[in-house]
């Protein structure tokens, strides 16, 4: 028993143990075009410590591979979408000669998209194939642009070490797995080579290409860094780290220079675009910091997420996510009774529906959903309405925009008179506060939410 414990104490010990390296993201933007990689490669090179790059799609490429998603499209549509990929990988390669290795691996890759793309996706495996193209054949280029630099790159296929379930469109990762298999493909490659691998991809059991979700390219970074044990992961992305609002929304929107993996993980779950969510979580419970800055800017620094917490209580941005449903279920027979919120979430689950936000009174109960285009769960339908209507009286709200204020130690009393004065302009129609301290939340309507947003911030955060 004392060897066992020792043992898991020694393993416990070498994963606290962080190494120098730093795992590196770039999005779309960072890798849109050569000059955009060529500054990139910059920041590498500058970084000693930086030893796996993990690469999104270039611009505008994502979009054309989820349109050829569709099988209703015309064949002139599909030729289109297929050119359109094809002509942002040409100007970039109208920089730069790729060598041998790279030109034969990038012209397979290429040939295996357009076939694929030219005959259409009949399941969702295959979907996920067609996915997975624009991070296969940017890796290629920027490979390149790094060995322009005097630096011993090398594309490495992360589908080799991240690993997932079948769930295609957004897989669920394989920790134990990825880590056992980084050991043996990813860590041997490191200490003479950069590598150059693709975000938001991975493989099942099978070998089958999977993706973990759009906007998953954060996430595989993160697991990438916690499978080899990295200190940080720097997320480069179009903008100065993460702003107290949206800086399109409120031009005196500031970058905020420290948060803690709470507040960081409130921000992102609340509609902050500039993080995927689930980067947070694989961060936080091995204790791996997150950078967030600008390729383009590099010299104006970004965001630090970190354990620690921040070193002020109170609110530190406001963030807003539209479409939202609000679904309000409302029976006598919860009024001194058990079992009715079980038999409501029991019914919700069934239809794999995931809810946000929970108020209840006496004899009802408000529950917000996500109803973005984007989002990986089901729109509310009818089969489950009819199940709820058998005991209750059910409501449902659309057009409607959850606002949040995130910060540290958030009480009501901070600055709640400031607060009500400037929501008293406003139809509020629901408010969720006391699960967390990290957040305060209400639902609007949709057409009033930018407004709500920029009174919020100018009443609340600006100086």
């Amino acid at each position: 028993m004392n060897t066992q414990l020792a043992a898991n104490n020694e393993q416990q010990s070498a994963k606290n143990q962080k190494s120098d390296i730093v795992v590196a993201k770039f999005g779309g933007t960072s890798v849109a075009n050569f000059d955009a990689m060529s500054r990139c490669s910059e920041i590498i090179v500058a970084d000693n410590n930086v030893r796996v790059v993990a690469v999104s799609a270039s611009a505008g490429v994502t979009n054309h591979l989820v349109t050829l998603c569709k099988n209703d499209i015309s064949c002139d549509e599909r030729a289109e979408n297929i050119a359109g990929v094809v002509a942002i990988q040409d100007a970039i390669l109208n920089e730069l000669s790729l060598d041998a290795d790279l030109a034969h691996g990038f012209e397979e890759t290429l040939k295996a998209f357009k076939a694929l793309a030219s005959e259409g996706v009949k399941s969702k495996q295959q979907q996920d194939e067609l996915l997975s193209f624009g991070e296969r054949l940017s890796s290629y280029l920027f490979t390149q642009v790094l060995r322009l630099n005097g630096l011993e790159a090398v594309r490495f296929d992360v589908r080799q070490v991240l690993k997932t379930d079948s769930q295609f469109s957004k897989a669920t990762p394989d920790v134990a797995a990825t880590a056992a298999a980084a050991r043996e493909h990813l860590i041997p490659l490191l200490k003479d080579h950069v590598v150059v691998t693709q975000g938001f991809i991975g493989s099942d059991a099978h070998g089958q290409t999977t993706t973990l979700g759009r906007g998953g390219s954060d996430y595989s970074a993160a697991l990438l860094a916690e499978a080899i044990n990295a200190k940080s992961v720097h997320i480069w992305t179009d903008v100065v780290g993460i702003f107290s609002t949206d800086p399109r929304l409120c031009a005196k929107a500031t970058p905020i220079a420290r948060l803690s993996f709470d507040e960081a993980a409130e921000m992102a779950t609340f509609g902050a675009k500039v993080l995927h969510p689930a980067t947070i979580l694989p961060a936080s419970r091995s204790h791996i910091s997150v950078f967030v800055g600008s390729s383009r800017e590099p010299e104006r620094g970004g965001t630090w997420i970190e354990r620690e917490k921040s070193q002020l209580p109170g609110i530190r941005a406001v963030t807003q996510r539209k479409n939202q449903i609000l679904l309000t279920l409302k029976s006598p027979e919860m009024l001194l009774a058990s079992g009715f919120l079980a038999r409501v979430f029991t019914i919700l689950s069934e239809f794999n529906i995931s809810v946000d936000l929970v108020t209840t009174s006496e004899i009802s109960v408000a529950i917000t959903l996500d109803n973005a285009p984007n989002a990986s769960r089901p729109e509310l339908d009818q089969e489950c309405l009819d199940k709820l209507a058998e005991f209750c009286h059910v409501s449902v709200e659309n057009n409607l925009t959850l606002v949040a204020l995130i910060g540290s130690e958030i009480q009501l009393r901070q600055q709640q008179v400031n607060l009500m004065q400037v929501l008293s302009d406003f139809n509020i129609r629901l408010i969720c506060h006391g699960a967390s301290k990290h957040n305060l939340c209400f639902l609007v309507e949709q057409s009033e939410s930018d407004l709500v947003v920029q009174a919020i911030h100018s009443r609340l955060l600006e100086a």
